[in-house]
């Protein structure tokens, strides 16, 4: 028993030391797209899918996993999930693209500091996963932080939510598809491949540069893939191992480093801001507190 309760605490740390490394990296990826926002958002997202396929591809091969892709693209249930998840994390990466090349960072933040929330209730309601009261005092606490938020940033809620609902129900899938991180974010990546080709095939047909006019532009593009696709693939790793409502109050960290960034960059922080940050933050060590008062931290449900 004592065995079985060791393995699953150590299951557990190591999807929450994944989900926090992958939550950094994406808090800082602003900084990377503000290199390269002379370009269109749906170039960027572009050059993201087409170089992530080689990287994918080397890390499958390094990993022997080939056998574990064609296990899931013969399952017609599991290839269906993925078109779908394909669907939501390239709408996702084209919202977020914009919002940052557009100077609203800030509303990107804001949008994943709805995230947890969005987290947190599909596990509760969907994956029927259950809360103590202080969890639950923790969420009540981050959604008066966010609704403070919401209160001061009304013209650009439509883009917060946007990304909100699309990540929250990507992470959701990504969860209960029968595929490991690497495999599905493969698929995935495969499935955008002939869209973002089309696109840069005749955005060149139409006089634009194919790798951005500049050697500097160039080689952050060739980045795109190893960039963008690291994060997903901790983050999908870390969706695997603990539940989802733990894994969505991680989240906070990745909008806080945005916050900080889009200040260093200028954006226009308001009063709103000021009382919400500190009230979500307060929100997330009680979070903390409480899972690691569990007598073992929880797994998530077959």
């Amino acid at each position: 028993m004592n065995g079985g309760a060791n393995q699953t605490q150590t299951h557990a740390r190591i999807g929450f030391a994944l989900g926090l490394a992958a939550y950094a990296l994406w808090g800082i990826l602003p900084i990377y797209f503000k290199l390269i926002e002379v370009l269109p958002a749906v170039d960027i997202v572009a050059h993201r899918v087409i170089w992530s396929v080689p990287f994918l591809t080397v890390l499958i091969a390094l990993s022997r996993g080939w056998s574990k892709v064609l296990q899931a693209v013969r399952h017609r249930r599991t290839v269906g999930i993925l078109i779908m998840t394909a669907t939501l994390i390239g709408a996702n990466w084209l919202l977020y693209v914009h919002a940052v090349t557009s100077g609203h960072i800030l509303a990107a933040s804001f949008g994943y500091y709805l995230n947890p929330l969005a987290n947190v209730l599909l596990g509760r309601f969907v994956l029927h996963e259950k809360l103590s009261r202080l969890q639950w005092t923790a969420v009540a606490i981050a959604a008066a932080g966010i609704s403070v938020l919401a209160a001061g940033a009304l013209s650009l809620f439509w883009l917060s939510l946007a990304l909100c609902g699309t990540f929250a129900f990507y992470g959701l899938l990504r969860k209960i598809v029968a595929a490991d991180a690497v495999t599905g974010l493969a698929i995935e990546t495969v499935i955008l491949f002939p869209l973002a080709f089309l696109w840069l095939a005749w955005r060149h047909s139409q006089g634009a540069a194919l790798m951005g006019g500049t050697e500097t532009l160039t080689i952050l593009l060739l980045l795109a893939g190893v960039i963008s696709t690291t994060p997903l693939l901790l983050f999908t790793a870390a969706a695997k191992r603990l539940q989802y409502s733990a894994l969505g109050m991680l989240q906070f960290i990745a909008p806080t480093l945005q916050f900080v960034i889009g200040m260093l960059y200028g954006e226009r922080v308001t009063l709103a801001h000021a009382i919400a940050f500190p009230t979500i933050w307060i929100a997330l060590g009680l979070y903390v507190i409480a899972l690691l008062r569990s007598p073992r931290l929880p797994q998530p449900p077959e």
